[in-house]
Formats: structure tokens, C-alpha cells, sequence
């Protein structure tokens, strides 16, 4: 297929697509669905409500004809939607699509690796915030063990899910006393540990910027330990600054949301589960294509409605955070997939 360069206002190529394929997650991280708002009694989407798989690849398939290559599957926890292998062949089969990727908790990702692999899975992303149970139960508040989460990582390395990306949100008093614990866990392993400033992603999550370790003081951390050099981007557009260890032991990644803001190389566009797509992760609303998909709109009409919202996308947020901007309402994270 012939590649178009689908460009914003602030001529910021299209280029990649989150699509969460569920809200529903098994974790309750307090930074994103803390259990306090995400309860027993909590309306998560009926089924009904969420894009059917054929659903969700026929819009991809229009994004791949406006620039899209790479593609993520998010949630929520998106293992926890029934057959997603399924879903990652039909994507594999995508003119244009050179890239399928995972984010997890890991939980379920020992049992799945192999068959996502199969159906076509590149890669996978893995979210960990600590080593110690103690610790990762503060940050994930269900008690899940860390080791079922490594026995994940390890399915999918010996898969060949490579190179795994092993994230972690850093809050500080909380788990930010594991940085070196990590780091040099995930040194020599083959694996990219990236490390996330915690941010005000949504309403719920409680966050103030004293809570925010920043990528710099993370760097110096471990910079201290094992010497650091910088390493350039991997591809246009890509979120973390790298690093490599001087003595070969690996790279690391620090993604500065709130220090060190990446608006300006942005090119991804969101799509949640039930077909809304946004163009921004602190968005505040979304576009809704599963009404026009279900109200029979043809490709060229989907298509245009595509151009039509990424060509006046003009979102920076990060760059732009101010009081009145972090009190507005803003899209969970679970919802709309980070």
C-alpha cells in the first residue's frame, strides 16, 4: 500500500495506535484505577459497549491507510478480554501494520505468551513497580506476587516477545527506594527497563507534582551505580530517552511526561473500547466511531472523519500544564489506555 504522511497542526505525523480492547483491569494500581473510585460497585462497560473485534480491525485497518503503522493493545488489562488472540491475527493481516504490541500487568502473560506470539504478537510491554511483594502490593493493592509477573516476562522473552520492556511508575515514599533494586535486577537480562514519571493522568489518582520523582533524579540514581550514557532514539517519536550502562549490561529508558514534556514528536492516537478515539492521553473527551461504524458509514466516510479529526489535533498538554489545566476533568487511564 502506498504510506501517507497524515499530518496535525502542529505537523505531527500519525503514526501509531493504542486501541484498549477492555476497561477492566485485575489490578488496582493507585495510580490508575485506585480502589477507593474502582470498587466492588463500579460500572465498568457492558459488553455490548465495547468494539467487536472486526469492529476494531476495520478501523485499524482505515488508520493503516492514513499513516498508521504501529499498533498496542492496552486496557485496562487487555488479557482479560476472552480470545484477544484472535483479535492479533486479524491485525497481523493488515497491509501496512509492521508493528503489534502488548502492555500487561503480567499477570496473565505466562499462560498467553505463546499463543500471542503464534497469532502474531511482536513485543510486549510489562507493567512492574517493584521487586518486593511488600512494595508491589502498595503500588498494585490486590497482593498479586511479583514472581507470577517475572515468570511472564520470562514466558515472553523465551518466546521470543523481544526485547521485552519492563515499565515502572515511580511515586515518591512509595516505591521510588526500588530504583536500584530494579536497575540492577534487569541489568545483564536482555530486557529494557523504562522508568515513568507519575502523572496526573485522569481525576482519581490522587496526584500532586511533589509526588513525582523526575527522570533526572533517576538518572543520577543510577548513573551513581552503574555509569550511564545517552543513547538517541530508536524511531521518530519515540517517548523515552534511552541510556545505555558503559559496561554493556543493557539500556534503560526514562519517560518524562511532566519534566521533560515529548509533546511536539507526538504520533499516537488512542482508540478505547468502546470506539471513541483520542488524540491526547490527558484528553477530556472523545470522538465516537462506533456510533458512525454502526450506523453503517462507509470506509470513505470513516476515513475522512479520521483526517478530519487528526489534521486540527493540535494537543499538548504536558507542554502547557497549569493549575486550572491539572483540576480539569480528564479520561481514566484505564479507560482510554496509557
Amino acid at each position: 500500500m502506498t504510506l501517507r504522511k497524515r499530518t496535525d497542526r502542529l505537523d505531527r505525523p500519525l503514526r501509531d495506535l493504542r486501541i484498549s480492547v477492555t476497561d477492566r483491569c485485575n489490578f488496582r494500581c493507585t495510580y490508575c484505577m485506585p480502589k477507593e473510585i474502582f470498587g466492588r460497585g463500579y460500572a465498568f462497560l457492558p459488553r455490548t459497549a465495547l468494539l467487536s473485534f472486526e469492529e476494531i480491525t476495520r478501523l485499524a485497518r482505515l488508520f493503516a491507510g492514513e499513516g498508521v503503522t504501529k499498533v498496542r493493545l492496552t486496557g485496562g488489562e487487555p488479557l482479560l478480554r476472552r480470545d484477544l488472540e484472535r483479535l492479533v491475527v486479524m491485525l497481523a493481516g493488515i497491509d501496512g501494520i509492521s508493528d503489534i504490541a502488548l502492555t500487561t500487568n503480567g499477570a496473565a502473560l505466562a499462560a498467553k505468551a505463546r499463543t500471542l506470539k503464534d497469532a502474531g504478537l511482536n513485543r510486549v510491554t510489562v507493567s512492574l513497580d517493584a521487586l518486593d511483594d511488600e512494595t508491589f502490593a502498595v503500588m498494585n493493592d490486590v497482593a498479586f506476587p511479583v514472581a507470577r509477573v517475572l515468570d511472564g516476562i520470562q514466558a515472553a522473552a523465551e518466546v521470543g516477545l523481544t526485547p521485552v520492556k519492563v515499565n515502572v511508575v515511580v511515586k515518591r515514599h512509595v516505591n521510588d527506594d526500588a530504583i536500584l533494586a530494579m536497575a540492577e535486577h534487569f541489568r545483564h537480562s536482555g530486557h529494557i527497563l523504562r522508568f515513568i514519571e507519575y502523572m496526573d493522568v485522569g481525576t482519581t489518582n490522587g496526584w500532586r507534582l511533589d509526588d513525582v520523582v523526575s527522570a533526572e533524579e533517576i538518572r543520577r540514581a543510577i548513573d551513581a551505580s552503574w555509569p550511564l550514557e545517552p543513547l538517541g532514539p530508536s524511531y521518530p517519536g519515540e517517548v523515552a530517552n534511552r541510556y545505555r550502562y558503559r559496561d554493556d549490561a543493557g539500556e534503560i529508558g526514562l519517560i518524562a511526561s511532566v519534566t521533560q514534556p515529548f509533546c511536539g514528536s507526538c504520533t499516537r492516537a488512542r482508540l478505547s473500547a468502546d470506539g471513541k478515539l483520542h488524540t491526547c492521553l490527558f484528553a477530556n473527551r472523545g470522538h465516537d466511531l462506533r456510533n458512525l461504524l454502526r450506523r453503517g458509514a462507509t470506509d470513505n466516510e470513516l476515513a475522512q472523519h479520521l483526517r478530519s479529526i487528526w489534521t486540527t489535533r493540535a494537543d499538548r498538554y504536558s507542554e502547557t500544564r497549569t493549575a486550572q489545566t491539572k483540576q480539569a476533568p480528564k479520561i481514566e487511564m484505564s479507560y482510554i489506555g496509557g
